[in-house]
């Protein structure tokens, strides 16, 4: 799913409750991570939930995998994929995640901790791209 799929997607959507369906069946289509990736060093920390990322560098591009224990947190991971995957450490640093976020109206409908969680991920993605550019 692209972010622009996603971005029409939501305009699409009138009500929220559809949209938090939506954002769960984002969740629910992203690639299962392997349970060997979900790892102490993969975890994202300041998630209320459980969180999972895994960065992988190859070819001046950053990968990721990502999971969540919380379908609505494994929807937002869905997005943050759409945003920076498979995109040049240059790239990421330059988009800040939470424009969209806010664009597509998610910080005035989840709850500070899910968006302060939202946040750590983005923060998380950056760090990732910031280190691989050092190399």
């Amino acid at each position: 799913m692209t972010l622009a799929e996603i971005r029409d997607d939501f305009e699409f959507l009138d009500d929220w409750e559809d949209k938090y369906r939506y954002v769960i069946e984002l969740g629910k289509a992203l690639p299962e991570m392997p349970e060997a990736a979900k790892t102490d060093a993969n975890k994202v920390r300041g998630c209320v939930s459980q969180v999972w990322l895994a960065t992988t560098h190859e070819d001046d591009r950053l990968h990721f995998e990502g999971d969540s224990d919380a379908m609505i947190v494994r929807g937002l991971v869905a997005i943050l994929l759409a945003i920076y995957q498979d995109r040049s450490p240059d790239e990421i640093l330059k988009t800040d995640a939470r424009e969209v976020f806010n664009e597509l109206g998610l910080k005035d409908h989840l709850t500070p901790q899910r968006s302060n969680g939202f946040v750590s991920m983005v923060e998380r993605i950056q760090s990732d791209a910031a280190a691989a550019k050092a190399g």
